[in-house]
């Protein structure tokens, strides 16, 4: 394999993550012959196929797989050498690439905001998808570093906290429960749940706050795919739900969400920023790491009790406990 070029590395993982031939080449602002030229060298270097040629597209096979992990390594090493080289011009130049759960949305652009400010060189990308995707963004070298709620167990990862992670049940304002203080979770686990995919860290951790309850897991509510579905769905009074208390912050300070005073809550979980421990870690990474720790909590909607009998709610930067 020592024959292989760049280039072809390059139109194999093109290949990879379009799926067919033409979207490839479109991406590498190529021709289709160029870019399956340059897959069949790599396959004669290969001595094997890379890719089945299926009717829904190119689909690697498992040397393929293989192939294209190798070649993730490689523009990884590249991107992290110009950083290095950078870093010994003394350039503060670089770039970073940050995948995010879905709940860090809501604080993930202003924490950008404020890195950006102090690193104006540091070109940044923020990718934002579930659990699973993002996992798999630093397990297919697509990410630099993840924010998420759960580190992942089957990579080798560094985890390093960066503030707290409050999980609490909302409903509706007019909800019979918003005016009850210390509701058994008994009680409360005989509501309707509006809930996140399987796998997403708020379900996971609604079915250990359940899963003591027999029986109750069997139904465990209607499933939808974002919070902010779920969030008009229970002002909608379709329900209740189990969420980040980041996500609903604005909304319980305006009075369209209720927070409900349940017995064993709020679930005080931390945020962590998530890097893989057999990478070479870049300028960029180092800097954003260090950020996180010494100022990313202040990013984060502050969780306070609000002097309301039975109305746990958010103490937002300037507001005042009523």
């Amino acid at each position: 394999m020592r024959n292989i070029t760049l280039r072809q590395m390059r139109a194999v993982i093109a290949v990879r993550q379009h799926g067919k031939i033409v979207s490839a080449a479109e991406a590498l602002s190529l021709t289709a012959p160029a870019v399956t030229l340059q897959l069949k060298q790599v396959e004669e270097e290969a001595g094997m196929r890379l890719f089945d040629r299926t009717g829904d597209g190119m689909r690697p096979t498992p040397a393929g797989l293989a192939f294209i992990d190798a070649a993730q390594a490689i523009e990884e090493r590249l991107r992290i050498l110009a950083d290095e080289i950078d870093a010994i011009r003394g350039v503060r130049k670089g770039s970073l690439i940050v995948g995010a759960v879905s709940t860090a949305k809501y604080f993930a652009s202003r924490l950008f905001a404020a890195f950006m400010r102090d690193y104006p060189g540091i070109d940044m990308k923020l990718i934002i998808g579930n659990r699973a995707e993002t996992i798999a963004g630093l397990k297919n070298h697509e990410a630099d570093i993840a924010l998420m709620g759960r580190p992942p167990r089957d990579l080798p990862v560094r985890a390093s906290v960066f503030g707290e992670h409050p999980l609490v049940i909302i409903a509706a304002p007019d909800h019979p429960l918003t005016s009850r203080r210390g509701i058994p979770r008994e009680e409360i686990a005989r509501e309707h749940f509006l809930v996140r995919e399987p796998g997403s860290g708020t379900r996971i951790s609604l079915e250990r706050f359940l899963g003591e309850i027999p029986g109750r897991l069997d139904d465990p509510g209607t499933e939808m795919d974002s919070n902010e579905t779920i969030k008009q769905a229970v002002m909608a009074g379709l329900g209740v739900a189990f969420i980040s208390g980041h996500t609903v912050a604005w909304e319980v300070e305006a009075g369209r969400l209720a927070m409900l005073d349940v017995a064993g809550l709020p679930i005080r979980r931390q945020w962590f920023s998530v890097i893989r421990t057999d990478r070479a870690l870049t300028p960029s990474m180092l800097a954003f790491e260090q950020f996180l720790a010494e100022r990313g909590a202040g990013f984060l909607p502050p969780f306070g009790m609000l002097d309301g009998p039975g109305n746990p709610s958010f103490a937002l930067p300037g507001a005042r406990p009523s």
